[in-house]
């Protein structure tokens, strides 16, 4: 049987690590341009995960980092800061923008499958968890999704939606060649 595209192991190969995690304990690097990283415990890395319908994701801000707008479209995100003040916030598809700085011990929820970011506002590092109603919620990164494709997203159809020239959009996208 398969559940989100993850079959359930047979019970005979089943172990003690598969219920256990030890990502959330190391702090990796932020050193890249969004000052973030993300060590995700999804059912894909913690197999105890499948058919429970959660997961859970460790977030480091370095000073002024920010987890840039995303999605989630399999999964409702409720985030707690557990270090530093994080200013998260989200769209909702009438462009209506809801945000707040969020300190620690504080909880914001984010809606299943809307735009929302997470801003490092304090003066020292931040971390918050984010915790999922999914095994699987899904990633999707807008501006990955437009300027770092393979191939490349027709430039016709960039400078269209954003209105800008050739020129402007090759500068755009050379910020995010590597991802």
């Amino acid at each position: 049987m398969a559940v989100d595209g993850f079959p359930c192991k047979p019970a005979s190969t089943v172990v003690d690590d598969d219920f256990f995690s030890a990502l959330m304990v190391a702090a990796p690097s932020t050193k890249n341009p969004f000052g973030v990283n993300s060590t995700r415990a999804t059912v894909s890395v913690f197999p105890g995960l499948n058919t429970l319908g959660v997961s859970i994701t460790r977030t480091d801000l370095a000073p002024g980092g920010i987890n840039p707008p995303h999605s989630h479209p399999r999964g409702s995100e409720l985030v707690l800061v557990v270090k530093g003040e994080v200013m998260v916030g989200f769209t909702t598809s009438t462009n209506l923008l809801y945000s707040k700085v969020v300190k620690e011990n504080e909880l914001f929820i984010v809606p299943r499958g809307l735009q929302h970011y997470q801003l490092n506002v304090g003066t020292g590092d931040a971390v918050f968890m984010a915790m999922f109603d999914a095994q699987s919620p899904g990633l999707v990164v807008p501006t990955l999704g437009l300027f770092a494709t393979k191939p490349a997203m027709p430039m016709e159809v960039l400078t269209k939606t954003f209105l800008l020239g050739a020129d402007e959009i090759d500068v755009m996208k050379s910020k995010f060649v590597g991802f």
